[in-house]
């Protein structure tokens, strides 16, 4: 991996490009296509940093730039399936996706706005890879209903879990 001629940042970008391919496809209901490219971007993600590391080359910016485009290829992906499922009318599989994706951008906030704050806070049940995880199963068994609660319930549970530490944490200083 540390040979490869690709930049750590390009293989972000192409990871959310790959996203926005998913989008696409969830869009037009080709769940399982779209479930297995989510498989492929998920590593371009999973990797990027690793090449980072690997080639010597981790940076602020890369580091900043992952986490942002990570958050777009989650929003990115929630809307392709909010347009499938206002598509055929299912109108709780829409709240559903509504309720994972502000869960999910939650999550992210209370992580980096904790860190901005000097508490680490990688805490809680569901992660941005088990957030992935989770919709991948459901997307390639056709399970996406099931899937949608535990990304809406367990995104929203792991926010709190975080608040909860950073709470913990922060209850004997003073405002």
């Amino acid at each position: 991996m540390g040979r490869a001629q690709i930049s750590p940042n390009l293989l972000t970008m192409i990871g959310l490009l790959l996203n926005m391919g998913v989008a696409y496809l969830l869009a037009r209901g080709q769940l399982r296509i779209g479930g297995s490219l989510l498989t492929i971007a998920g590593l371009c993600d999973a990797l990027d940093g690793a090449l980072a590391r690997s080639k010597g080359r981790s940076s602020h910016f890369g580091a900043f730039l992952d986490s942002t485009l990570d958050r777009f290829s989650e929003a990115i992906i929630y809307l392709g399936l909010l347009i499938f499922c206002l598509g055929r009318g299912a109108r709780l599989d829409s709240l559903l996706v509504y309720i994972a994706i502000v869960g999910s951008l939650i999550v992210s906030y209370t992580r980096a706005r904790a860190e901005g704050l000097g508490i680490e806070c990688k805490v809680g049940l569901l992660t941005r890879f088990e957030r992935i995880v989770v919709l991948i199963l459901g997307l390639l068994t056709q399970r996406l209903t099931i899937a949608l609660w535990i990304l809406a319930v367990l995104s929203l549970f792991t926010a709190l879990q975080r608040i909860y530490h950073v709470w913990r944490v922060t209850k004997h200083t003073s405002q």
